[in-house]
C-alpha cells in the first residue's frame, strides 16, 4: 500500500513540475523586470556600513537581450525611483523572434548622485547579471527581482593597478 501512494505521490509531483514548466513557456509575451539600487560609502565603520546603506532616485540601469548569434535584439533601460526601484517590462517576442531571458542582462549605468557615483560589482551591478531564474511565476506573469546593486563614492574608488594597465598607461 506505501509503495503505491509513492508512486502516485510521484506521478502528482511529475504532473506539477510539467505544469510549472509550460506555465513558464506559455506566460503571456511580457517579463518584468525589477529590482533596487543603493549607495553605500566604504568610509562608514562596520556596522554603519551593511546597514547605512540608502537608495539612490535616478540612477539608469539597463537591460540588453542578446539572440543566439550574439547579437544585440533589445535593449532597454529604466531610472530609478524615490526609493531607488527600477522596473522593465519586456515583450517576449520581439520582430517575430522570441526572447530567451538566459540571454539577457541587467546592469548598472549611471547614478546622477555627485556623492555616490562609482560603479561597483556588489551583486554584479557593474559586470552585468544574467537572467536565470525567474523570482515569481504566477498565471500569466513572470517576473526577476535582482539586486540590490550598489555605487559607492568617489572616495572608496579603487585606482587600476593591474599589470596590463601599468604597461599600456602612462608610467611605462
Amino acid at each position: 500500500m506505501a509503495a503505491m501512494a509513492m508512486k502516485l505521490l510521484a506521478a502528482l509531483l511529475l504532473v506539477g513540475c510539467a505544469n510549472l514548466a509550460l506555465a513558464w513557456d506559455g506566460a503571456a509575451g511580457v517579463i518584468h523586470v525589477g529590482g533596487k539600487v543603493m549607495c553605500q560609502d566604504c568610509y562608514k565603520g562596520y556596522n554603519e556600513w551593511v546597514n547605512g546603506d540608502r537608495p539612490i532616485k535616478g540612477c539608469k540601469v539597463s537591460l540588453t537581450c542578446m539572440d543566439e548569434r550574439r547579437r544585440v535584439m533589445y535593449y532597454n533601460s529604466d531610472v530609478t525611483d524615490k526609493l531607488g526601484q527600477f522596473d522593465m517590462t519586456v515583450n517576449k517576442y520581439i520582430n517575430g523572434k522570441v526572447l530567451k531571458e538566459k540571454l539577457c542582462s541587467v546592469r548598472l549605468v549611471s547614478s546622477p548622485d555627485p556623492t555616490c557615483n562609482i560603479l561597483t560589482d556588489f551583486a554584479g551591478g557593474k559586470s552585468g547579471v544574467k537572467l536565470r531564474q525567474p523570482t515569481l511565476i504566477y498565471r500569466d506573469m513572470v517576473k526577476y527581482v535582482l539586486g540590490p546593486f550598489y555605487f559607492t563614492s568617489p572616495m572608496c574608488d579603487q585606482p587600476d593597478t593591474s599589470e596590463s594597465n601599468y604597461y599600456h598607461g602612462s608610467n611605462y
